[in-house]
């Protein structure tokens, strides 16, 4: 189940079409309606949640009351719950944006969509700031910030990809806003008010071919530099098995390390080889643990397969915010669209660890994917 976080401002770009420069202020939502214009962003929210009605039961949104979310199902069978009532649904304030981020963080989604502009973006970054990947929906008249898609179109086809497992990259953008008192005033003042992680369309971004093929080499390469330059001291490393992880190994140490083993580093110095699952439980209950994985086999198993000795009681000793997947795009678009798969023989764990992860494709370069856990069910070869 995919679930996808909304957020409507419905007052956004209101100020627009009555020329008043913005939507931002205590007054400007009166005159806007007394001049007889009507905000249009429930009708740019509709756009998306319809064609994302294509998808059925896969997709759970998670939403606000009114006009801030609900409006949008009205009219559609799309799953959806409240976890947000503002206090007056048709006027929103900053605060009621801030709060619902809050709560639908708390939920856990795998990306928050809000309508709005330069303004809702900021309060969204106060709360979600990068922790959260996010995408607005154009509908304000402010847009300095580069967190929204071109159109409302584009930002449904985005999710889409995202579900279908299209190479969708996620990257931090700014969030920009501008003084509305001074730009009324003929003065453009823009700020910086943070960055948040928003996914834009697949795409290769360094060490490319012209025919659209990745180096391997480079890739492997500029992988390796980022997962090591991210490393942190007095904090233990657990590498898993497969080529992708194994060339991060020999980055660090050279040819000591094992290619189908889990091997562990402390401060950048391998400091046991090949460990079974009781040494590593060991190891993890010693020191703060990261683990670092990459796809495993044809059906891409992330755990399970290979990987054996990361169980259960490991990954849950762990952490499951401290698990990074690595693996080339090459390797990704093998998969043809299939989600990587889970089967620690924990359900719990498994259902825990499903859903949209991040996935580090080269250096400060991550596509989001989707993971799933098995159910039971028999392949068929027919």
């Amino acid at each position: 189940m995919f679930k996808i976080g909304l957020i409507v401002n419905p007052v956004a770009g209101i100020g627009g079409p009555a020329g008043l420069k913005g939507s931002d202020g205590d007054n400007i939502y009166q005159q806007a309606k007394a001049l007889g214009f009507e905000p249009k962003a429930l009708q740019r929210a509709l756009v998306v949640v319809n064609a994302l009605a294509s998808l059925g039961e896969s997709v759970e949104f998670v939403t606000c009351a009114g006009a801030m979310g609900a409006d949008c199902f009205k009219e559609t069978p799309q799953k959806y719950r409240v976890v947000y009532t503002p206090q007056a649904p048709s006027h929103t304030l900053p605060v009621d944006t801030c709060n619902a981020a809050s709560a639908i963080m708390a939920v856990g989604v795998d990306i928050i969509l809000f309508v709005g502009g330069d303004g809702t973006a900021r309060d969204i970054c106060s709360v979600v700031d990068n922790a959260q990947p996010v995408l607005g929906i154009p509908a304000g008249v402010k847009m300095h910030s580069g967190v929204f898609a071109v159109t409302p179109k584009a930002a449904a086809q985005l999710v889409i990809d995202m579900i279908k497992g299209g190479l969708v990259s996620i990257a931090e953008h700014e969030v920009r806003d501008i003084d509305e008192v001074a730009f009324r005033a003929g003065v453009v003042k823009s700020k910086h008010y943070g960055e948040m992680l928003t996914p834009q369309e697949g795409r290769y971004l360094q060490h490319v071919k012209c025919g659209g093929k990745e180096i391997e080499e480079l890739v492997l390469d500029d992988i390796a530099a980022e997962i090591i330059e991210q490393m942190e001291d007095d904090t233990l490393y657990v590498m898993g098995s497969g080529g992708t992880v194994m060339h991060i190994k020999n980055t660090l140490c050279g040819d000591e390390c094992s290619l189908l083993g889990v091997d562990l580093f402390l401060n950048h110095a391998l400091v046991e080889k090949d460990v079974n699952e009781h040494q590593l439980f060991e190891w993890i209950n010693k020191y703060p643990s990261r683990l670092v994985v990459t796809v495993i086999g044809g059906q891409g198993h992330l755990f399970g397969r290979g990987n054996q000795q990361l169980s259960s009681r490991n990954l849950r000793q762990i952490g499951l915010n401290n698990i990074t997947v690595v693996a080339t795009k090459n390797k990704i678009k093998e998969m043809e669209g299939r989600p990587l798969v889970v089967d620690t023989g924990d359900d719990e764990l498994d259902q825990l660890i499903s859903g949209m992860r991040q996935i580090v494709t080269g250096y400060d370069d991550r596509i989001v994917y989707p993971v799933e856990y098995l159910t039971g069910q028999v392949c068929s070869n027919d």
